[in-house]
């Protein structure tokens, strides 16, 4: 049973201020909102509208996928809405307070520090990095031997992952891809869990999960540690991130504590690197899907990319690519939700939200709303060429003051990898399978990974 528009009632005394699924018809769907909470938020949405309430009393809960409502949380009155909610807390446990779980004036004195990093120009320093990565794939790939099936997902966690050592702490991390991969997944998996339950046990209690997260945590520490070592036994001759963390200052001239530094790292290191591969895995699983786009696709990488390395003026050049890139952000964002505290009672999508209410963001429910997008189910890469977007609906990387601040960096590394990849080879579905299910963690996965055969292009 659900509750009708202008009928909406109370829970537990909190007063319900739109509509929304009934406190039993909730309770009775536990299991699948825990198991998939994307298909059941996409559900309530299309049932009952753009402003959704739960029957949850403490604090009262909004999911709101009104294109004018979403832009007032995260630009126009983002200070209004913190981030202190279930989903950032939970996350903290693996990053600390780093850049994209702090809130306030921590957070802004974060930013303001570690901003100098991703100025504009360090993106062409990024480019032989990306090569190199690259290279590093395509070997791989072609060691694999003709009509290979390979785990994408995998390989442009890897791919990623070897990018980010090198870009922004000048190390090698190669050698500990696969544990920083598995550290990083199974550091997620727990993160995830615990949001998803409004009861879990404190950190120090010695369950599985705890136990599985210090792991984690134990394998991210290891590579900070290693990396700062490094770092201080063999200055850099290069000003990266790692060398801006050690030594910058705030306007009363104090700079990092150890860790602050630790906190930064791992954010980057997880978040850096995850979120990139994520994008990269769904872009090559539709276009195994779509051959008809993937042969679009390379029609325009034959004219751009060649045994040169990539430099950042061919970024500018791969309209194509970066609208495949794009439209694979668009169908899979990588950061799915987003979450926020209102600060302050107010009105969205012409609801009352109370203070202290949560309020539910999906950028995955954004991109699929038919008032902003032709066809939102498709897989349509040039939607971004020739369609008038509206880009402010378009979220892959949140949007106003809290905008991933590596946004640019993804992009670059996102579209000229693809490019290098998808001009040496063809992928395609082994079994003629199409785009797997999904497995809503803090970034989409797919399901059981993602099995492509592989076939070199002459």
């Amino acid at each position: 049973m659900n509750r009708s528009s202008g009928e909406f009632g109370s829970f537990l005394g909190t007063p319900a201020t739109a509509p929304g699924p009934s406190g039993p018809a909730m309770l009775r769907e536990f299991g699948q909102i825990r198991g998939n909470p994307l298909d059941y938020l996409e559900r309530m949405w299309r049932e009952h509208g753009d402003v959704v309430q739960f029957p949850i009393p403490r604090p009262p809960s909004y999911l709101v996928n009104d294109p004018d409502a979403v832009r007032l949380v995260l630009v126009d009155q983002a200070r209004s809405f913190g981030k202190s909610t279930i989903q950032y807390r939970a996350l903290s446990l693996v990053t600390g307070e780093g850049l994209l779980t702090s809130d306030g004036d921590v957070w802004r004195r974060q930013r303001r520090m570690v901003q100098p990093a991703f100025h504009h120009e360090t993106l062409a320093q990024l480019t032989d990095h990306i090569e190199r990565a690259s290279a590093a794939v395509v070997s791989s790939w072609n060691q694999a031997g003709a009509g290979a099936v390979v785990d994408i997902d995998v390989a442009m966690m890897h791919a990623t992952l070897e990018v980010v050592g090198h870009a922004l702490f000048g190390s090698d991390l190669s050698g500990d891809a696969a544990a920083l991969a598995d550290a990083t997944l199974d550091a997620l998996d727990v993160v995830v869990a615990r949001a998803r339950v409004p009861v879990t046990p404190p950190a120090w209690v010695p369950s599985p999960a705890n136990r599985r997260l210090n792991g984690a945590n134990t394998v991210l520490d290891g590579a900070v540690r290693r990396m700062l070592a490094d770092r201080r036994e063999s200055p850099s001759l290069t000003h990266d991130m790692l060398d801006m963390l050690m030594s910058v200052r705030d306007e009363d001239g104090i700079g990092l504590s150890a860790e602050e530094i630790r906190n930064q790292m791992v954010t980057f290191i997880v978040a850096g690197h995850e979120t990139v591969a994520s994008a990269l895995t769904w872009a090559f699983a539709l276009l195994a899907a779509h051959p008809r786009e993937q042969e679009s696709l390379h029609a325009e990488l034959v004219d751009v990319v060649r045994d040169e390395p990539l430099t950042i003026d061919d970024y500018s050049r791969l309209t194509r690519t970066r609208a495949v890139f794009d439209e694979a952000l668009r169908l899979y964002p990588p950061a799915w939700l987003i979450t926020r505290k209102a600060h302050a009672q107010t009105e969205l999508g012409g609801r009352d939200v109370p203070a202290e209410s949560l309020v539910i963001l999906s950028p995955w429910l954004l991109h699929r709303h038919p008032a902003l997008w032709r066809s939102p189910e498709e897989f349509r890469p040039s939607r971004f060429i020739d369609d008038d977007i509206d880009r402010s609906a378009f979220l892959p990387f949140g949007a106003g003051p809290r905008m991933c601040i590596g946004r640019d960096f993804a992009y670059v590394e996102g579209v000229l990898m693809l490019a290098r990849l998808a001009s040496r080879f063809e992928v395609s579905y082994p079994d003629g399978s199409g785009v797997p299910a999904t497995d809503p963690l803090v970034t989409i996965r797919p399901a059981g990974g993602l099995r492509l055969r592989i076939t070199r292009r002459g």
